[in-house]
């Protein structure tokens, strides 16, 4: 959790889309990369979709990231980082202290998890989620090089009230005023975690 988000193209979307597809960052690598950049869809971990982040002068630009690191030792992809301990792990501290991020997204999905009478686990059925109010959800993310590109993983939280019925972690997502603070390396994100929408809709999908 969590481990898929959906694009649908908006106007609040689509200039962001389309400064991802202009970026030199993803002109120049294209060819190398072998990967499409998702523009509209359902997204996936290792996929290349548009993310918000400051550039090397600290201004806000939109640069194409790829969904997951690569550590070694582990044959998963790492898609998800706890905000409560990032600060404090090897393969997250800097990202936390400097490399901050905005996963633009529309909804991000979640499936319940709920306990059978034997105690085992089950997974039912898929919602869409998103800030009550709608408009673009904002997902905070950190994010590092490996192989001169830029991958990222997204921040969890504990779940608010309103969506515990599905899940006990979502997403940290940030208000419109609050997300480029996010970005902000001269920030100190600890001060900006209490300020995480938790009054989410969910909409049962599947």
């Amino acid at each position: 959790m969590c481990c898929r988000y959906y694009m649908e193209m908006s106007p609040e979307l689509r200039p962001i889309v389309e400064a991802a597809e202009r970026s030199k960052l993803y002109l120049d690598h294209r060819s190398v990369l072998a990967k499409p950049l998702i523009t509209e869809g359902e997204v996936f971990p290792d996929m290349l979709v548009p993310v918000i982040a400051a550039n090397r002068a600290g201004k806000k630009t939109v640069f194409p990231m790829i969904w997951g690191y690569h550590e070694e030792g582990i044959r998963r992809l790492i898609v998800n980082a706890r905000s409560e301990t990032a600060a404090e792990k090897r393969s997250f501290r800097e990202g936390w202290a400097m490399h901050r991020c905005i996963i633009p997204a529309s909804w991000y999905f979640e499936w319940e998890h709920r306990s059978e009478p034997d105690g085992k686990k089950k997974t039912g059925a898929k919602h869409a989620l998103k800030p009550r109010g709608g408009g673009l959800t904002r997902i905070c993310g950190l994010y590092r090089m490996e192989n001169g590109y830029p991958h990222f993983v997204i921040l969890t939280r504990e779940a608010g009230e309103v969506i515990s019925f599905l899940h006990d972690r979502m997403p940290l997502i940030l208000p419109e005023e609050t997300a480029d603070r996010w970005i902000d390396p001269n920030q100190n994100p600890q001060a900006l975690l209490s300020g995480g929408l938790t009054d989410l809709t969910a909409e049962k999908t599947g």
